[in-house]
């Protein structure tokens, strides 16, 4: 099965799709392979980009909840998806395959944002809103923090480790 989305709001890790406002990651992992399009200044500043994922089999989800049942962390973990990003006006194409895996922290935080903490292979795409503001499409092989607001704005908060421009891979 093959679905195409088109959200107002995504953020990707290469282990899982994840900050997926309004998308539970069970429909996510279902639908695989998703299709997101994203037009030209959202993701990339000069091209639309079509990122096509394909969830791995071996992923850990795991919800904590408090004593009132209220989800208060989520732990997803294991071996990363596969992903293909398109430069949607030349054509040319990334392709990252599954590797060792990625580890997302997600804290549920008593004001309704979130903060993520991801180890291993991630991207992040920040929109022009973001705090820094996009477009951009960052592979970060290491660590990265930011949080999420009530109002779906990510902050990068930290990196550590390696990072890659997919929107300079794919102008060249």
């Amino acid at each position: 099965m093959r679905s195409t989305l088109k959200l107002p709001r995504i953020s990707l890790a290469f282990g899982t799709l994840f900050g997926l406002l309004g998308a539970g990651m069970a429909s996510i992992a279902a639908a695989s392979p998703v299709v997101i399009e994203l037009p030209a200044g959202l993701a990339c500043a000069d091209f639309g980009l079509r990122v096509e994922v394909t969830a791995s089999p071996h992923r850990v989800y795991r919800e904590f909840v408090d004593n009132g049942g209220n989800v208060v962390r989520i732990l997803t973990a294991g071996r990363g998806n596969a992903l293909v990003f398109t430069n949607l006006s030349t054509g040319a194409k990334l392709s990252l395959k599954p590797n060792g895996g990625s580890v997302e922290h997600i804290v549920n935080n008593s004001d309704g944002s979130q903060t993520w903490m991801t180890t291993g292979h991630n991207v992040l795409i920040l929109f022009p809103t973001d705090v820094p503001p996009g477009p951009s499409t960052t592979l970060y092989v290491g660590e990265v923090v930011f949080t999420v607001d009530t109002g779906g704005v990510f902050t990068l908060e930290d990196t550590n480790g390696r990072s890659t421009d997919i929107c300079a891979v794919l102008s060249q």
